[in-house]
């Protein structure tokens, strides 16, 4: 199964991989606040990930790690 992680107290919830993401499975999530108060992206349904990585490349802060597996 792939693997999508995130660095999250280093996002800044720009949206950016959300928008870019194929499958739609990438979300803010509203119900969390990160060290920067931000609410940092989150996978919602992993095993829909294609490992595709447009989530990684579009982050500007390289807060994404994706692993193909």
């Amino acid at each position: 199964m792939n693997k999508v992680t995130f660095k999250t107290d280093l996002c800044k919830g720009c949206g950016l991989c959300v928008s870019v993401c194929p499958k739609k499975i990438i979300s803010l999530d509203n119900a969390t606040l990160n060290k920067k108060g931000y609410h940092p992206a989150q996978i919602t349904d992993a095993e829909k990930c294609i490992a595709c990585a447009f989530c990684a490349t579009m982050c500007p802060d390289v807060v994404i790690t994706v692993e193909k597996g």
